[in-house]
């Protein structure tokens, strides 16, 4: 038996990777940039490491200056390969959901996080004349989403508050409209592992969403929004599916 052992020097490049993308993952969705002292706190890192990895990240065009008076923020380089992602994920996803959609008779979404939102990058239109349709590129709440829920079921109780703070527009009479109340719900889909809407976001509509990472550990959130007269009917069949579709697009993204 071969015992192979680590190059010279691997493991603190690998170190250095896994710091970079800590640094990245800090900034994401942060418009207006963070200081270093800020992205020291989040990452649990020196303000002296922090500075050396930002200043190779600026080298690349990664990130950029956020303002004149200082601070960081995402830079066009690295935009530019997010955005050749989306679109080779989008061609994993899509035959997987127009499946889905065929198999369900039902409209399926795709969509994503964008700070205290999601925004629709894709959608299979579902065949019934009584459907549920929303725009590519419209953007819907986090807290009262199946999908928005499927999200922030994966973050903690602080990166939750972050975002989205701890008091909630009802706009419906089923929206928790408070953190507590929206924590209770999030510990249900950590645990059954798909997020319900019962008509939390809009009267007569109900969801199921689940959460799937790309092959860079992107999340993608996927929904199935359906005319609540007849979701009790359908939904177990539509979470069962679901779960079958994230089971393979999860399968194809690591392969990928």
């Amino acid at each position: 038996m071969n015992d192979q052992k680590e190059p010279p020097g691997r493991a603190s490049q690998i170190q250095v990777i896994a710091r970079a993308a800590a640094v990245l993952r800090a900034l994401e969705d942060e418009e207006r940039g963070l200081s270093l002292g800020q992205i020291a706190s989040r990452v649990g890192l020196p303000r002296s490491t922090v500075q050396r990895i930002v200043g190779a990240l600026e080298a690349e065009r990664f990130v950029i200056p956020a303002s004149a008076t200082g601070g960081v923020r995402l830079g066009p380089a690295l935009l530019r390969l997010a955005a050749s992602v989306n679109a080779s994920a989008l061609d994993v996803v899509r035959p997987v959901i127009t499946g889905l959609s065929a198999a369900l008779r039902e409209t399926v979404d795709i969509s994503v996080p964008r700070r205290d939102h999601l925004v629709f990058i894709d959608q299979i239109t579902g065949p019934q004349r009584l459907r549920t349709v929303s725009a590519v590129g419209e953007a819907f709440p986090l807290y009262c989403t199946a999908n928005g829920k499927a999200f922030l079921a994966t973050l903690s109780d602080d990166e939750i508050i972050r975002r989205i703070g701890r008091r909630y527009e009802a706009r419906t009479t089923s929206t928790r409209t408070s953190f507590a109340a929206l924590q209770a719900d999030l510990a249900k889909t950590r645990a059954q592992g798909y997020a319900l809407d019962e008509q939390e976001h809009a009267l007569g509509i109900s969801a199921v969403g689940m959460l799937v990472y790309d092959m860079l550990g992107n999340p993608l959130m996927i929904s199935v929004p359906v005319p609540t007269a007849r979701f009790a009917e359908s939904r177990e069949t539509i979470i069962q599916q679901l779960l079958d579709a994230r089971q393979l697009l999860q399968a194809r993204f690591g392969e990928a």
